[in-house]
């Protein structure tokens, strides 16, 4: 299967031809997306979406962005929202220090609160992780001695210490279009060496459009593009590639039901 495991289809980009867009997915051989939460606000959207579509899934969460928003969310109201149909995992959220949009403080208190929600849930959660390597390695390494729970470092950028690091607690890696960008030899390198049984791809969109759309709204048919750069990197055909995705795939979203044959 090509699944595009982190979509916004949302986000307001996609208002004027949402469901083109998921048309041209779909004709692009996408037989999967999940929707991802970026903040309570919009879950309903989200969470919608998933409901109107059988083929795309969705996760509840709060994107450190906006942690200072959810200071007083707690790992109840994640876990009520997370027995809901079609929701198949918390986040995203995480850690940002480039943007500092939220306190440094508020983002780490928020997304413990993922945790414990994905703790008790059982759902894997999807971590978002920028210039805080440090920090993030030491809550994940806090809180899985604490308890056992999965995690996915979406859109790996962070540095090879942290990916190490995230691989030795159990990490599954998601690979998104930066791969594909000239400049982003060192994001290939640690793709190289990621564990995998433990990869996935992603578009992300409408952000950060693989090479040759670089610059334009991304969309997920444009995952394709993804996959065939992670074959290239790990030295494996095509249909590998597909093959090992798909299978880490439902190993981590494991609450999604994979098809016959799939």
């Amino acid at each position: 299967m090509i699944i595009d495991s982190h979509v916004n289809l949302h986000a307001h980009q996609f208002d004027d031809d949402r469901d083109a867009v998921i048309a041209r997915a779909r004709g692009a051989g996408v037989q999967m997306m999940v929707e991802i939460s970026d903040k309570l606000s919009t879950f309903e959207a989200t969470h919608g979406l998933a409901m109107a579509h059988e083929d795309i899934w969705c996760t509840v969460g709060a994107h450190p962005h906006e942690a200072k928003d959810h200071v007083d969310l707690t790992a109840d109201r994640l876990v009520e929202l997370a027995v809901r149909p079609r929701v198949v995992g918390i986040g995203e959220c995480g850690l940002d220090f480039h943007y500092d949009l939220s306190p440094r403080d508020v983002q780490a208190a928020v997304f413990r609160t993922h945790i414990h929600a994905a703790r008790r849930t059982g759902l894997p959660l999807v971590v978002h992780t920028r210039e805080a390597d440090d920090v993030m390695a030491g809550i994940l390494a806090e809180e899985q001695a604490d308890g056992p729970f999965r995690f996915l470092m979406h859109c790996y950028t962070s540095g090879p210490e942290l990916a190490e690091k995230a691989a030795e607690l159990g990490a599954w890696f998601s690979v998104s279009g930066i791969a594909t960008f000239k400049a982003a030899n060192e994001v290939r390198e640690i793709v190289a060496g990621m564990p995998p049984e433990r990869i996935i791809v992603e578009t992300d969109c409408p952000y950060l459009a693989p090479m040759p759309h670089r610059g334009r709204r991304n969309e997920p048919a444009w995952v394709v593009h993804v996959l065939d750069k992670l074959a290239e990197i790990r030295g494996w055909s095509r249909d590998e590639a597909e093959a090992r995705t798909t299978d880490a795939f439902f190993a981590l979203f494991d609450r999604i039901p994979r098809p016959e044959g799939a």
